[in-house]
């Protein structure tokens, strides 16, 4: 076997064996919305920059994809650019990748697992798409190192602003829904 065909096998056997943990309410916030599109159409709106920045974050605020790597050890930062002139960056490390199923990743490390000082928010994510009545269940998952830090996340506005996100990225899929047909 080449080491080709080794790495291939160890990334289906990885993907295989994967599961979606159980959520810990202690520790996580979650989102579930059934998407009218299919997986296909959700998962190029994540892993193509150009529309990832079209919904990533609420808007009046913009966000753009300064790197993506999407494999796992890869990093990606998401600049987001505020009304009012603001800008923060928010580096990460993806983890898992499993085409149109499940994108983890975390801010807790960069490029190759190295580790970032003073994440702004210490979390680990994961988003994950599943076929459902001829659409999409789409899940969005904050894990948290801890109480304190999921509750300060959950009055940062979590909810509505993560939920506004999944507005925004079912305007994309819808848009390109309607230009596939």
């Amino acid at each position: 076997m080449t080491a080709d065909e080794d790495h291939r096998e160890a990334a289906q056997h990885s993907a295989e064996a994967s599961t979606q943990p159980s959520p810990d309410p202690a520790l996580d916030l979650v989102i579930t919305r059934r998407i009218d599109a299919p997986k296909a159409l959700i998962w190029r709106a994540w892993t193509d920059p150009s529309l990832l920045e079209k919904w990533w974050c609420p808007r009046p605020w913009r966000a753009e994809v300064v790197d993506f790597e999407l494999v796992p050890g890869g990093a990606f930062n998401f600049g987001m650019h505020g009304p009012e002139g603001e800008r923060h960056e928010h580096p990460g490390c993806f983890l898992e990748i499993v085409p149109e199923q499940r994108i983890v990743f975390t801010s807790c490390l960069g490029r190759g697992w190295s580790p970032i000082a003073n994440p702004f928010i210490p979390l680990s994510a994961i988003f994950t798409m599943e076929d459902i009545d001829g659409g999409t269940a789409y899940t969005a998952t904050a894990r948290h190192v801890d109480r304190p830090g999921r509750d300060q996340h959950e009055e940062m506005g979590f909810f509505e602003g993560w939920g506004t996100c999944i507005d925004q990225l079912v305007e994309v899929v819808k848009a390109a829904q309607t230009r596939a047909d």
